[in-house]
């Protein structure tokens, strides 16, 4: 199939766009009515490092590229907008599987009100998914960064933790548990926390990142840009179901899974002690789970902390 075939197959599969979008695919660029405030950003997945098509479907990869880049608005408590793909297919690459892939990430995007609003089709010697989103807020105050948390803050998580990584250990050939396809499920696809960012956006949330790379490394990403130390609880860090089960038989530490491995896109979220009320409201009303892990305090760094004082030492994901 030609390149201007695929695009307009693509086209028919994405549908209409959304009320802001004046121009779509179609045209060079698109427009956009504006609102408000922009918040933008972009992120890339490829074959071999991010995902590989022995273990994910095409449609995983398309729903795994979108729900990763608009895991970045809901961890800046943004509304979300529109989205624009560049897909780098390789040559080998069956319609049918490029379609799929478009139609996850289409799927993914009615079910969440992203409008996918343009994009660009290459060829390449790796399938790489590249996907840039706009979200937006009234008030550039609203936008939560990495950078708000101050002593005396408590610190919480959205979620549970670990799923991820258990799910890709089942997928390498971890011996099953009675909750592996919901593991699996949370590594294929996962889903951005939009509706608890905005929710914690306007309850008072001063700090918030996406744990994409750990809870290890992403909190010290917060407390690094803060200017302070998250002292977390490890007792507290919640474990997904199944996460212990498959660490034991996997040979691991299912800590080490929750805190250390990446990829569970929940909310790490901080705030005044005095708004607790307001945040743990927020979670509700969004439909996630909370668990208050620690505080932040003068110093630097983060510290992962027993309840008998013991302090341990997890590495989180770094990108070579």
């Amino acid at each position: 199939m030609g390149e201007l075939d695929l695009i307009a197959s693509f086209e028919e599969l994405l549908g209409p766009s959304g009320e802001r979008v004046v121009r779509g695919p179609g045209d060079d660029a698109s427009v956009v009515r504006a609102r408000g405030f922009a918040v933008m950003s972009i992120d890339a997945v490829t074959d071999g490092t991010h995902f590989t098509l022995d273990t994910h479907s095409p449609a995983d990869v398309g729903h795994k590229a979108l729900a990763t880049a608009l895991s970045d608005l809901a961890a800046m408590g943004a509304e979300v907008g529109e989205a624009h793909v560049a897909l780098a297919l390789p040559r080998g690459l069956e319609p049918d599987a490029a379609r799929a892939l478009v139609g996850g990430m289409a799927e993914l995007a009615a079910r969440l009100g992203v409008s996918i609003a343009g994009g660009d089709v290459i060829t390449a010697s790796c399938l790489t998914v590249t996907v840039c989103v706009t979200g937006w807020v009234d008030d550039a105050a609203l936008a939560v960064g990495r950078d708000g948390a101050q002593p005396g803050d408590e610190v919480w998580v959205t979620g549970e933790l670990g799923g991820s990584a258990a799910g890709l250990l089942l997928l390498e050939g971890a011996p099953p548990v009675p909750e592996a396809s919901d593991l699996i499920a949370r590594h294929l696809r996962p889903e951005p926390r939009l509706a608890a960012g905005l929710a914690f956006a306007h309850a008072g949330a001063g700090a918030m990142i996406d744990l994409s790379d750990g809870l290890a490394t992403d909190a010290r990403h917060v407390a690094e840009r803060s200017g302070c130390r998250l002292v977390i609880d490890a007792d507290r860090v919640p474990l997904a179901p199944g996460v212990e089960a498959v660490a034991e038989t996997a040979g691991r530490n299912a800590l080490e899974l929750a805190a250390g491995a990446g990829d569970d896109y929940e909310l790490l979220v901080t705030a005044p002690a005095d708004r607790a009320g307001d945040i743990e409201a927020a979670a509700a009303a969004a439909g996630v789970t909370l668990s208050r892990l620690g505080r932040a305090e003068a110093g630097t760094g983060i510290v992962l902390r027993t309840a008998d004082g013991r302090t341990l030492s997890v590495s989180g994901y770094e990108h070579e």
